[in-house]
């Protein structure tokens, strides 16, 4: 039998970092997590770590980075490894893959968290003997990996689900959250819209609260775009938001009322159960995506 690679993974996010070490999320050999701060402190903070793990584990065959963005995934362009026009404060046009790649030496593969995390359902998760398949992450932004016909969708740069302008809700005044956009996706329901529109925390709603209803109307609506532009086999829904479990059946409900018949598939009209999951990897989705990023590298 042989023997997997040891890669690394880093989950860059924009409130904390993880870095684990192993061959998949069944075998994580170590794992680290602090906050994000500045990138100079974040970044020495990951390479001191995957320094002592190669000391004490061995040398990595590959590292595998999932990051907040926007950012640029493409090798043959001279900002390859930058964070671009993030908001997130003092990362903009951040040099992440250089500094990295100076320190450890090892081939490194770039992409968003949410690529990431697509593309480790695709290996180990709920994408598994799919070819099309869409991941979205609802939290403190909203964004989705699309995989088709068993690769990335990148393109320009790569998808930003997230920002898609959705309409209002009837009777819904609310301006929105995001900076850029307003109401867009991102800016009617992510956490931070919730809290604000609300002026309560999400996970601090009861579930009979009619911020829920709300909240399954626009990511049906979304998932309504998504389902006539991509055709996807299955969509699986991550993130914060989305710990709320009572939210599943709403989305799903609301989704197939909002298709009106028109997507004959049984996935959507008998078995809408099973095409609107959550992770099967769980809170592992975005070290596992960082594992599938080095793991594409190798092959």
């Amino acid at each position: 039998m042989t023997q997997k690679p040891l890669v690394g993974g880093i989950e860059a996010g924009g409130t904390k970092f993880v870095c684990a070490i192993g061959t998949g999320p069944d075998d994580i050999r170590a794992e680290i997590r602090f906050p994000t701060t500045t990138p100079s402190d974040t970044l020495a903070q990951a390479i001191t770590f995957f320094q002592e793990q190669q000391n004490e584990h061995g040398p990595l065959a590959a590292l595998g980075v999932a990051a907040f963005g926007p950012l640029d995934p493409h090798p043959q362009s001279p900002t390859y490894g930058y964070i671009t026009t993030t908001p997130k404060p003092q990362w903009k046009n951040t040099d992440v893959v250089g500094p990295l790649h100076q320190s450890l030496n090892l081939p490194i593969t770039f992409d968003t968290d949410v690529n990431g995390a697509a593309l480790g359902e695709y290996r180990w998760g709920a994408g598994q003997n799919l070819d099309t398949f869409i991941y979205i992450t609802i939290g403190t932004g909203i964004g989705g990996g699309i995989i088709a016909n068993g690769q990335l969708i990148h393109g320009l740069i790569h998808p930003e689900l997230g920002h898609m302008r959705l309409p209002l809700a009837p009777d819904d005044t609310y301006s929105g959250h995001c900076p850029f956009h307003g109401h867009c996706f991102e800016g009617l329901a992510a956490g931070p819209a919730i809290a604000d529109r609300w002026q309560t925390p999400g996970d601090q709603l009861p579930p009979n609260h009619p911020a829920w209803e709300l909240e399954a109307h626009y990511i049906a609506t979304a998932l309504h775009n998504l389902i006539c532009i991509i055709s996807p086999q299955r969509i699986i829904l991550g993130g914060g938001v989305m710990n709320q479990q009572h939210l599943f059946p709403l989305i799903q409900a609301k989704t197939k009322q909002l298709l009106n018949t028109y997507i004959a598939s049984p996935a959507v009209q008998k078995n809408i159960a099973d095409y609107i999951v959550p992770p099967a990897l769980g809170n592992q989705a975005g070290v596992a995506g960082a594992f599938a990023l080095a793991h594409n590298h190798l092959q």
